[in-house]
């Protein structure tokens, strides 16, 4: 599981967070036990949150 909770600051960049979840589906390599699957779903949702973020920065 990711050793870094979630900020409350400024939200890490798509492509860290892109990283991490390519990460966990390498290291994992089968079906993720149920503790993976959380940090896959926080993970998913941090990555939206990033891409939102830049696209209004980019705005």
């Amino acid at each position: 599981m990711s050793s870094s909770p979630p900020q409350s600051g400024p939200a890490r960049p798509a492509a860290a967070v892109n990283a991490e979840i390519r990460a966990l589906l390498e290291r994992t390599r089968r079906q993720l036990s149920d503790v993976e699957r959380l940090e896959y779903e926080q993970l998913l949702r941090e990555y939206a949150d990033a891409v939102r973020a830049e696209v209004v920065e980019a705005a």
